[in-house]
């Protein structure tokens, strides 16, 4: 070989070598077929197949269920062109969930729906202890025999005066129509002054002179004594039960099955069953004020003592207002009290205002035309109810058995709240 030869040899395996480093960088699976060659050839990866028997089994199965031939009887291996490609109409696995970083909190979970269980029925509980209601006795008549003889004897001897005008006149006034359910809320600055009274009172009036549904709605859950004022002999459903069963789309029948039916006329929700338990919250009174209201004309609640928080909330949210007051000093003084606090209220509260003026005793110390002049230097109507026998017995209230001073108190006292109602938006 010439001298020059060698040096083009040289060369010449140069470019090769270059050349061969070049694919190598393009193609990796040149270094993979360079190392089948090296292992004799063969550049396929022996994997276990997807499509293997039980384990141990060293046996393949067919799609029909045959045993297949195995890999190494076949002599065919999967290569690693065919490992990193899929199989045809084989689905794709899904990717795995993102992991939260350290300290992340987890996101909240989907809110549960539970189904709303049926109420249970509470059970029928008697206003009073049947021991008790068989030892009550006759309840006495508002006025005395000799006073009735006499009324009798001046009505047949005499013709029909001015009394019986102004009668008809009130009656007429009790009967005035409404557009839309009128609420009248009866208060007191303290128990025992014939808060419960008055609003009984009131409901039977508007009971005996209107023909439209009336209801009396007590929210006074201390142990209060309307149902008994009213005559119920049980109660079942109260205020709490019935808030959570109204719905919008009930009529006057389906609302009425739940309320106690009054003997002379209209119907009664009591705020519990004669027991002591959780008092009546603001919450279940707006609740069922406003959805019952709509049901009846004239709805007279009897409200807990001021200065309770339904009892504020009830004045606040009715269309008139009745504030009881005993015929003491210290009755009147309290009461003159809350009528300047509902003069300061922003919205005239004190001209949607009534004062029942009650006398609990037939001997009275305070002078009533001092105490009602008192009491009228605030601008409100003050009504006196005088003191009657067969209130004062306490137990269900006759119309009947009331005295006539009683009945046209009552009347007038209807007349006035119903009025001012009437005028309030």
């Amino acid at each position: 070989m010439a001298e020059g030869d060698w040096q083009h040899d040289v060369l010449r395996e140069l470019r090769q070598s270059a050349l061969a480093a070049d694919s190598r960088a393009v193609d990796p699976s040149a270094a993979d077929r360079s190392a089948g060659q090296a292992n004799g050839g063969d550049s396929r990866v022996e994997v276990p197949d997807a499509t293997a028997g039980p384990a141990g089994s060293g046996q393949l199965e067919s799609a029909d269920g045959s045993p297949a031939a195995s890999a190494a009887s076949t002599g065919y291996t999967k290569s690693s062109e065919e490992l990193a490609s899929p199989r045809p109409g084989a689905t794709p696995s899904a990717p795995p969930p993102p992991s939260l970083p350290a300290g992340a909190a987890l996101p909240p979970e989907p809110a549960k729906r539970y189904r709303r269980l049926p109420m249970v029925t509470p059970e029928s509980v008697p206003t009073v202890d049947p021991r008790l209601a068989l030892a009550m006795g006759n309840s006495p008549h508002g006025d005395s025999l000799t006073r009735r003889t006499a009324r009798s004897l001046r009505k047949l001897t005499t013709a029909p005066s001015q009394d019986v005008a102004e009668e008809s006149r009130i009656a007429r006034e009790v009967q005035q129509p409404v557009t839309t359910g009128r609420v009248i809320a009866v208060t007191s600055i303290r128990g025992g002054v014939g808060k419960t009274t008055v609003s009984a009172l009131l409901t039977r009036t508007f009971n005996h002179y209107r023909h439209d549904p009336v209801l009396a709605l007590e929210a006074d859950a201390a142990l209060g004594t309307l149902p008994v004022r009213l005559g119920a002999q049980s109660v079942r459903w109260s205020c709490a039960e019935l808030a959570q069963l109204l719905t919008p789309s009930m009529l006057l029948t389906d609302v009425t099955g739940y309320l106690v039916p009054v003997a002379d006329g209209g119907w009664l929700l009591p705020a519990g069953q004669g027991r002591v338990g959780a008092p009546l919250d603001v919450a279940t009174y707006r609740t069922v004020s406003l959805a019952l209201r709509r049901y009846f004309a004239v709805t007279v609640v009897d409200c807990e003592s001021l200065p309770g928080e339904v009892a504020r909330t009830a004045m606040d949210t009715a269309h008139a207002r009745v504030v009881v007051a005993p015929m003491t000093a210290e009755g009147v003084n309290g009461t003159r009290v809350v009528l300047d606090w509902l003069a300061r209220l922003p919205h005239s509260a004190l001209a949607a205002t009534v004062v029942a003026l009650t006398a609990n005793s037939p001997d009275l110390v305070l002078d009533p035309k001092a105490a009602t002049a008192h009491l009228r230097e605030t601008g409100v109507t003050v009504v006196p109810v005088p003191y009657d026998r067969h209130l004062a017995a306490g137990g269900p209230i006759h119309t009947a058995r009331l005295s006539e001073a009683t009945r046209r108190a009552a009347t007038r006292l209807a007349a006035e709240a119903l009025g001012r109602a009437v005028l309030a938006r």
